[in-house]
């Protein structure tokens, strides 16, 4: 795709974000801005969406991939895991928020971040773990998001921190990143690089964009080597994910392996951090075990996401819905949400599917 089209695609994207949050951006989070949508755009999103996924595999488009990543509904995500956007380990008695702090702490430190590094943050959400990261090491960060509706709140949230002048936000598909080459130190991604159409394409942006001697730290999303790809129980579980999480095709452990070699990195470190065996698992906040709750606060926001707290939020916005209040489609991507949920929890539990592959890779000296 030329430069010209990219501009074009970002253009497109800015204008229909405006159109579908409409001012509410910084003012209204979660469930609220859920609500706010404009009736409209919500249809067109709606609509668009599981177009893409009533195609046969393989016929869609790099535009519909990139279309499927960038507007796919992630008021759900800030609603039920705030401004961090991805799984982490927990042990007996550790708070919720501490715990995925914890977790963006310890990448940082298995990366050797220093002080005034220049860091990338691919695929940077809402900017939890750009703050986190920020803090820990006193590095500076650019967080890269396609998505003009999540770097709007992102820096709403770094001003809130305080760390406007360590932390910014550039809009960009991480398939063709808007950085000269050997521009930044380390780079990371947090469950953000499994969106892309092919592994090779963003882990070699990342590849290009480090200096000789940087290091990437990824957390990836992979089919683990138990899973077995003629089953079919299996396959439903995996068509389940990717439907649910906006992931095109979920990638092997071995094609992740292969990818990074594939661009030019050395791996350092390779560590599914999900099989460590933990007592309380990966997956145990969507599965609804409350008995891990380490305080009330934890007790309230995972029942609101567990198997129960699903249940009730999906009549809540079918009723809300019903008389208007919802936009249209609220509840089909609510549904999509809870299987979604449902075939996450059982990957886990059959050590198919890992949201936590730590990979630590070296761009070579010059």
């Amino acid at each position: 795709m030329t430069s010209q089209h990219v501009q074009q695609d970002l253009k497109n994207d800015l204008e229909f974000s405006r159109a579908l949050h409409g001012n509410n951006v910084s003012a209204k989070k979660g469930f609220s801005a859920m609500l706010s949508k404009s009736s409209n755009a919500q249809q067109a999103t709606v609509k668009s969406y599981f177009s893409f996924w009533g195609q046969k595999p393989g016929q869609e488009t790099e535009e519909e991939k990139k279309a499927l990543s960038s507007n796919y509904y992630k008021d759900f995500y800030e609603f039920g895991w705030c401004k961090s956007f991805h799984f982490s380990r927990y042990y007996p008695g550790e708070p919720f928020h501490q715990a995925m702090a914890r977790h963006e702490h310890y990448i940082a430190s298995k990366m050797n971040i220093q002080d005034n590094y220049n860091v990338l943050d691919v695929g940077c959400g809402v900017g939890g773990p750009a703050c986190e990261i920020s803090t820990f090491t006193d590095a500076n960060i650019t967080g890269l998001n396609i998505n003009d509706y999540q770097i709007e709140r992102a820096r709403n949230y770094i001003a809130r921190r305080g760390l406007s002048e360590k932390i910014k936000f550039v809009k960009g598909d991480f398939m063709q990143m808007p950085f000269d080459d050997a521009s930044f130190d380390a780079a990371y991604a947090f469950e953000a690089t499994c969106h892309a159409s092919k592994l090779e394409g963003v882990y070699g942006e990342i590849y290009r964009v480090l200096k000789p001697g940087g290091i990437c730290g990824m957390n990836e999303w992979v089919m683990t080597d138990v899973y077995d790809a003629s089953d079919p129980e299996q396959q439903k579980l995996k068509h389940y994910i990717e439907i649910g999480s906006g992931v095109t095709k979920l990638s092997t452990l071995s094609d992740a392996r292969n990818a990074f070699k594939k661009v030019g990195f050395e791996i350092l470190l390779e560590d599914d951090l999900a099989a460590h065996g933990d007592i309380i698992p990966w997956y145990y906040p969507i599965a609804g075990q409350l008995k891990h709750v380490a305080n009330w606060s934890d007790f309230f926001m995972m029942l609101a996401i567990s198997n129960f707290g699903r249940t009730i939020v999906n009549y809540i916005i079918g009723g809300l819905e019903m008389i208007g209040l919802a936009p249209a489609g609220t509840q089909q991507y609510h549904k999509i949400l809870t299987r979604n949920a449902v075939a996450l929890v059982a990957s886990g539990e059959k050590g198919i599917f890992t949201p936590m592959m730590l990979f630590v890779c070296k761009k070579p000296e010059a």
